[in-house]
Order: structure tokens, then sequence, then C-alpha cells
């Protein structure tokens, strides 16, 4: 009767391996799927935060430019 004990315990100890491992393997694959979204958006924001950058220096330059056409002499 021991002997078959051990043998369902050991059995059993498997399995159990088995579907922890099944766990987290579902587990690490939502956090990856997590990470990539989060990354896709990350990208999305920097996009974004360059398109305001260069519309900033874009507004910049285009007042520097005036202003100094402004106070140019003026050719007649």
């Amino acid at each position: 009767m021991e002997g078959s004990r051990f043998v369902k315990d050991g059995l059993w100890h498997d399995q159990r391996l088995e579907a922890q491992e099944r766990i987290m393997a579902l587990q690490f694959g939502q956090v990856e799927k997590r990470l990539e979204r989060i990354e896709a958006m990350i990208e999305g924001l920097e996009r974004r935060l360059w398109m305001t950058v260069y519309g900033v220096v874009a507004v910049i330059l285009t007042q520097a430019v005036q202003g100094i056409l402004e106070y140019a002499p003026k050719g007649g």
C-alpha cells in the first residue's frame, strides 16, 4: 500500500507542476501582450510629443523671420 501511495503522490506532484507551468506561461503571455500595448502607446505619445516640439519650433522661427523682415532696411 505504501508504494502505491508514493506513486499517486508523485503523479499528483507532476500534474501539479505541469498545471503551474501552464498557468505561468499564460500569465507571462498576458504580461507580454500588456507590455506590447504599453510600448505602442508610448510610441504614439512620442510621435505626438515630437510633432508638438516641431510645431513650437516652427512658430518661433516664423516669428523670428517676420521680426527680421520687419526691421530690415527696405530697398527703394
